[in-house]
Formats: C-alpha cells, sequence, structure tokens
C-alpha cells in the first residue's frame, strides 16, 4: 500500500523514485515487520496466557518436555501478522505472484490455527486427524498450483541444480508437483517443530537465501548470466521473503530456549507454505531440498522410522523426528538447536554456490 502511495510521488519529488528498488523495499519490509514483532510481540503472548492457549505435550516425546507444559502456544499468528502487514505495505500489489504466495500462506496458517484450537481445546495435543487436515492440505496446494501454472502459464519446466541443459517438461504434471512441493514443505516444517527455535533458524536461512535467489530469478540480466530460469515478476517476492525473514527474527527474540511462546501449527504449516510456493514459482524446487536438508532429514527421520519399525519390528531411531533421537542421547536442547542451525547455514551456502556450478 506504501509502494502504491509513495512511488507515484516520484514525478513531483525525485526522491520518491527510491521505492522502485525492490533492494530498498526488501530492507523497509525487514525493518517493518521486526517492529512489529517487537511492539506486538509481548501483548499477544500475554493474550495467549489470559485465554489459557497454552502447549499441551503429549506423552509420546521426552520426558524433559514436559516442563514446558502449559507453555503458550499459536505463536505463529506472530509471524503471520508480522510477514503479511510488510508485504501488503511494501510490496506491489498489482503482482499475481504476491497473492498466489500470500493466499497459500494464509490458508495454511489458517488449517494450523484451527488444529492448534481443537489441541488446546481438547487439551490432548492431537489436534485434527490425520485424515481430514492432508486431503484439505492437498486441495489447497492443487489450488495454488493451478492457478499459477493455468492462470500465469508459468513454464512447467523442472529446473535441476548443477545441470544446466537437464529441463524435463513435465506439462500439466508439474501441477501435481508444484502441490507436493508446497504440501511436503509445510508438513516438513512442521515435524522440524519440536525444540525451542530449531525450525524458526532454518526457516530465517531459507528465507535469506530465497531473498537472493527470487531477485536473481527475476532479474533478466542476472538470470540470464547465471544460466538460471528467468520468471518474469518474481523479484516482487523479494519483499516478501524480506518479511519472511524479519517476521522470523522477531518471532526468533520470544521463541529462543527457553521459549515463551510455541509457534504451533498455526506457524509451522504456514511458514512451510511460505517456502514452498516461493520455491514453485522461481522454479527452484531442488534447490530447496538443499536449503532445506535439516527439514528433509526429519522428515526422512520419520519415515524411515516407520517403515522400519511396520517391516522388521525394529526402530532405527532412539525417537523420531530425529532430533528427540539426539535428545535421547544425552545432548542438551540449545546445542541441538545450534547444531541444526549451523548445519542449515552450511546448506545455504551450499545453495548459493549452485549460482555457478551449472
Amino acid at each position: 500500500m506504501l509502494y502504491h502511495l509513495l512511488y507515484p510521488l516520484h514525478e513531483l519529488i525525485s526522491f520518491f523514485n527510491v521505492f522502485r528498488y525492490i533492494t530498498i523495499r526488501t530492507v523497509y519490509a525487514i525493518l517493518t515487520a521486526l517492529l512489529i514483532s517487537f511492539i506486538i510481540g509481548p501483548w499477544i503472548i500475554q493474550k495467549l496466557r489470559a485465554f489459557q492457549i497454552r502447549q499441551v505435550i503429549r506423552e509420546d516425546v521426552p520426558t524433559r518436555h514436559l516442563s514446558k507444559n502449559g507453555t503458550p502456544t499459536m505463536g505463529g499468528s506472530l509471524i503471520l501478522m508480522a510477514l503479511l502487514i510488510p508485504t501488503l505495505l511494501w510490496a506491489d500489489l498489482t503482482n499475481p505472484y504476491i497473492w498466489i504466495v500470500l493466499m497459500t500462506t494464509a490458508g495454511f496458517g489458517a488449517l494450523g490455527f484451527f488444529d492448534d484450537y481443537k489441541k488446546v481445546r481438547d487439551k490432548n495435543g492431537m489436534g485434527i486427524k490425520a485424515r481430514y487436515k492432508f486431503p484439505i492440505q492437498v486441495a489447497m496446494g492443487l489450488v495454488a498450483s493451478w492457478v499459477l501454472f493455468n492462470t500465469i502459464d508459468h513454464d512447467s519446466r523442472l529446473i535441476v541444480p548443477f545441470f544446466k541443459k537437464v529441463m524435463p517438461d513435465l506439462g500439466n504434471w508439474y501441477i501435481l508437483f508444484g502441490m507436493f512441493v508446497i504440501v511436503g514443505t509445510a508438513n516438513a516444517v512442521n515435524l522440524t517443530d519440536g525444540l525451542d527455535g530449531l525450525a524458526i533458524g532454518p526457516v530465517l536461512i531459507a528465507s535469506g537465501t530465497f531473498i537472493l535467489f527470487c531477485y536473481l530469478v527475476g532479474h533478466y540480466r542476472f538470470a540470464s548470466y547465471l544460466q538460471i530460469p528467468f520468471v518474469k515478476g518474481s523479484g516482487e517476492l523479494t519483499i516478501l521473503c524480506g518479511a519472511l525473514l524479519g517476521s522470523g527474527l522477531g518471532f526468533l527474540w520470544f521463541n529462543t530456549y527457553p521459549a515463551q511462546v510455541f509457534m504451533g501449527d498455526v506457524g509451522s504449516l504456514a511458514l512451510g507454505a511460505a517456502l514452498g510456493s516461493i520455491a514453485v514459482v522461481t522454479k527452484q524446487e531442488f534447490l530447496l531440498v538443499i536449503v532445506g536438508g535439516i527439514f528433509v532429514v526429519e522428515t526422512l527421520s520419520v519415515i524411515i522410522q516407520v517403515i522400519s519399525f511396520k517391516l522388521r519390528k525394529k526402530r532405527v531411531f532412539r525417537m523420531a523426528p530425529i532430533h528427540h533421537h539426539f535428545e535421547l542421547k544425552g545432548w542438551a536442547e540449545p546445542k541441538i538447536i545450534v547444531r541444526f542451525w549451523i548445519i542449515a547455514i552450511i546448506l545455504g551456502l551450499i545453495a548459493i554456490g549452485t549460482l555457478k556450478l551449472r
């Protein structure tokens, strides 16, 4: 909104021409998201406590988590506000990609909200049953992917890092592939959200990495030089990634160990859907697998554990997702969190390195 109000003034005062630049508006989006988080964060936490919206710790987790029982949850509502408001203020709202990502994020956030609400109401930590929740996720992912590839006529080729000439055209199958990326990322972030600050750290690193990639993919000269796909208009998503980075940093202020508030499904599902849809728009789905390697490993650990137990009646890990495995091995929670962050940073650097390894 501010972009549409301020930029037209450049015809009268040349200073306002600065708002045409994506880089400047991205910085403002980050700062606005941080400001919103710091101002309303304490108020939201206070209201969550007042309304008894507290985390119910399930019995199938390490016993040390029982001390966290009663911590305010649904803090992801803070992330969503600090993400949506700066994006609406500083992004070009005529850009269809902005609305696709925002609506997908809001949709998954709403589903997470009702899931968290049911957990709090029933006081059993179970939430909406998977047989109901998963089809809703698939439907939302399909709608987002269909709109992207049919309404906007998005490229259906699959870009493979390290191989500049390997670009298989999936045709209409790309709609299913896009849905899989969005839904898969949403659930992967959700599985990772098990320790204080564990999920938001890799999300910050992924959003920072995609700030760079959104800008490059949306810039014809840079995209041509680096031999990456040029997606006209996708550069505007740089502002949204900036708001995602700022909102995540602001939330981490309150979520760092020991956490004052948990993000809940309203946060984890929304953040995952945002990253997944950004990756699909910018055609960097495989890049997301690299930079989001922590999410991939967490998800694979659950899949491996389930398959192994069903087929062999044996567990590969002491507990899944894998961060619980390290807890049961005696690692302190802060050590697990920081080491996972370090790995996420390394993966982010590797993802950036793919720009020249093609």
